[in-house]
Parts: C-alpha cells; structure tokens; sequence
C-alpha cells in the first residue's frame, strides 16, 4: 500500500517533524481543534495530526491507516516536539545557523501559500498558452550538435594533441589515452546536444566547425584546454504544443507570479546595503556587446521554467556542460 511509506521512511518523517515542530510557537495559526497528545503541557492537535497524515501519504487521511500506522505517525510528531522543546531549552532556536533555517522555511512556505491563493483563480487560456509556446519556440535552439573532444590541462599539451590529429592518429584513441574528462572512455564523444547545454566558449567553436572537422587551435575553457571534433549536425524538431502543455502552464503560472511579485516590490520599501553591479560598458569601439555563441535563451536557467525539452548529451557529467 502507498501509505505503507509512514513505516519504512522514519528519517524522512523524523526531519518533517522536525521542521514543523521548531516553528515557533508565536508564528503558529490559532488551531482550535481537540488535542490528540499534550507534551510538556502544550498540545498536539488533531488538525496538526491530520495534516502531518495527508502530507506523508499523498492526502490520505488517518482513517486510511492501520492502527499501527497513526501510532507511528504520533510517536514522531511527539518525538519532533520533545527535540524541539529540548532545544528551546538550550537557546538552539536563537542561535547559530538554526536562527536562518527557520527563518527561510517561513520565508518559503509564505510564499508558497500567498503563490497557490493568486493563481487560484488566474488558469492560463488557451490564448496565453499558445503565446508563450511560440515565444518559447523562438528562443529554442534549432539544431544539435554531435561533438567529441579531447580534455588536457594546458595549451602545449593540446597543441601537440592537434598536431598527432594532423599526421592522421585516430581521435578517438587520442581521447582515451590523453583526456582528462570522463567522456574519454566513450572516445570523447559527447553525443547530440544543443549549444546550450555546453559553455559559451566550448559551445562557440563547435558551431564554428563543418562535420568532420576538428579545432587546430585549442580551445580554452574554465575546465582547461579542448581539441574539438564536430561529427554530425542535425535540425531540432521541437515537441508539438500538447506534448508540453503542462509545462508551458507552469510557464505562464510562473511568469503571472512573478509580474504580481514584481508590482509588490516596486510598492514596498526597499533599502539596500550591498553594492549593485555595475552596468554593462559599451566598448571602446561604440559598438554594442555581442551576445556569446551559445548563450542561453531567456529564462533557461534552473531558477526559471526551462525551453521545451530537447534531448540531453549521451555523456552527461562531461566538463564540456554548463554546470
């Protein structure tokens, strides 16, 4: 049975229990329902009870349970609230990284709740989702890149790579004998992946390369010198709309939060007291900064929704891939 996970996973009940039961006792909401323990004089209400049930089983409530199972459920909310008492006790709650934790699970589970009450009654028509699909489809990547490369840790090192290239060593036993990236036990081959996935600079030389071709001046990256061989290119067929309808709601949910976050700030009252960063600067030329081959489209990254999805590189992990 599902809810048989309130017996098997303790560690994952004791640290919710944990969280909920450190909250401090003048933030909690006034609950009202009959207490179904009392610890140290302060009660455990059946509503807490309830809610810690449905949170640990997907929404099942005690009744779903064997008996057993809501003493188990009991005896860790009772637990969670003698550690808490102890370490009210000792000042834990006042001091030290603790002070922080509790303050940002608040932070978090407010906004959380403040995000479910606006999109409540803001669904996203049909009209915004087919919007934001084009859009997204705009800023998506058109073709991928089959690549392999070799990894070494300096420039002459690289050079040499190339010229062993140049008087015909086969690349793929370079790369198993020579690099230092984990994708030297496939040959350096990353498989298909769009720009990107990769660094800018990394990214920047492969879509300067024909099928075929290699690097014959190494390329630098924060990972260390590469020898880079473009194989294969293809066009990037993008997922139809209803196979990412679910996600472009999440999309469009997120992008509405956040204009409604954005209004908040813009009427609240702001100091600040760490240094801005500074503008961008135009170069001396007067002509405006580029953006680097491969950058990321807006809204890529992991704080925001992704792009359609498009399919991973074969050898995840390698250095070549933006961390």
């Amino acid at each position: 049975m599902k809810h048989s996970r309130i017996l098997t996973t303790a560690a994952a009940l004791a640290a919710l229990t944990a969280l909920a039961a450190c909250q401090p006792r003048s933030a909690a909401p006034a609950d009202n329902s009959a207490p179904i323990a009392v610890v140290n004089g302060a009660p455990i209400s059946r509503d807490l009870y309830d809610f810690y049930i449905k949170g640990m089983t997907g929404g099942k409530s005690p009744a779903d349970l064997t008996p057993q199972q809501r003493n188990i459920a009991l005896d860790n909310l009772i637990r969670g609230r003698v550690v808490a008492d102890e370490a009210a006790k000792e000042g834990i709650d006042k001091s030290g990284d603790a002070v922080y934790l509790l303050e940002l699970t608040r932070l978090n589970v407010l906004q959380e709740t403040v995000q479910q009450r606006y999109l409540k009654d803001r669904k996203p028509t049909e009209q915004e989702l087919r919007a934001e699909y084009e859009t997204q489809l705009a800023t998506t990547p058109k073709i991928e890149y089959h690549a392999r490369h070799i990894l070494v840790a300096t420039e002459p090192f690289a050079q040499k790579i190339v010229e062993r290239l140049d008087k015909g060593e086969k690349f793929d036993v370079l790369a198993k004998a020579e690099s230092m990236d984990p994708s030297k036990n496939n040959g350096g081959d990353l498989g298909w992946f769009t720009p990107d996935r990769m660094v800018p600079e990394f990214s920047g030389a492969v879509m300067a390369l024909k099928p075929g071709e290699y690097t014959h001046k190494p390329v630098q990256t924060q990972f260390g010198w590469h020898v880079i061989q473009l194989l294969d290119t293809r066009e990037l067929t993008p997922p139809p709309f209803d196979q990412v309808r679910q996600r472009l709601e999440q999309m469009v949910q997120a992008k509405k939060f956040r204009m409604y976050t954005d209004e908040l700030m813009h009427n609240a009252k702001i100091e600040r007291f760490i240094e801005q960063p500074a503008a961008p600067q135009t170069p001396p030329s007067g002509q405006a900064p580029s953006a680097a081959p491969g950058s990321a489209p807006a809204g890529s990254g992991s704080a925001a929704p992704a792009t359609p999805p498009a399919p991973a590189p074969a050898a995840s992990g390698s250095s070549a891939q933006k961390k």
